[in-house]
């Protein structure tokens, strides 16, 4: 027996009635709905979406991160850091987007949905080493992806394009250091040159 996904109006009704008052926004767009939540509300409408009979969304597919500072160009309104889950129920067919902001721009921070996904585990480190939002109650933080002693989060939109510091071996020293970035930043305009007559016959 084919099982057909549950009709986006009724996905949207279904989900808003089990979060109740802990939904800050309900789109629906292209089939596919957003919701957003609070981060102070984040966990437990992490956990509703998960244990409600009309949502049952027993897998998390995506976690990551979204810096939204000079988003599609513009200067940045509201809230800068936002965490946003893919969320797909197996046994009904459907799926939703989750997503929240950090209260705090400085030091973002927002609880760890490890206890509701195990597959949080590595998303939210990810999101920890490439935007610096920490995750609260994530018993292993620590960077995945970048070295242990790199400076920054290289997602973040004022993060230097060449980085703070550049590694490099010391012969003297025969060992690895690390350094002030000493590239220097050039404009590269690509020259497009063209032998006589290109394209056409000789005379």
């Amino acid at each position: 027996m084919t099982s057909y996904a549950v009709n986006p109006l009724t996905l949207k009704t279904n989900v808003e009635a089990a979060l109740g008052g802990l939904v800050r926004s309900s789109v629906l767009a292209l089939g596919e709905l957003t919701i957003v939540v609070d981060a102070a509300n984040y966990f437990q409408a992490a956990k509703i979406l998960r244990d409600d009979p009309r949502c049952c969304f027993e897998q998390m597919v995506d976690l990551c991160g979204v810096d939204y500072s000079t988003y599609k160009n513009e200067p940045l309104i509201g809230l800068r850091f936002c965490v946003v889950l893919h969320l797909l129920s197996v046994s009904l067919n459907q799926r939703v987007r989750l997503k929240s902001y950090a209260a705090d721009d400085l030091a973002p921070v927002m609880p760890s949905v490890c206890e509701i996904w195990s597959s949080a585990n590595w998303f939210e480190r990810e999101a920890f080493d490439l935007f610096g939002i920490v995750f609260d109650g994530h018993d292993d933080l620590r960077r995945i992806l970048t070295d242990y002693g790199f400076i920054g989060h290289p997602f973040r939109k004022d993060f230097p394009v060449f980085g703070h510091v550049e590694m490099r071996y010391d012969a003297e020293q025969k060992r690895v250091v690390y350094q002030p970035v000493t590239i220097e930043a050039r404009e590269i305009t690509p020259r497009i040159i063209r032998e006589e007559n290109y394209g056409g016959l000789a005379n």
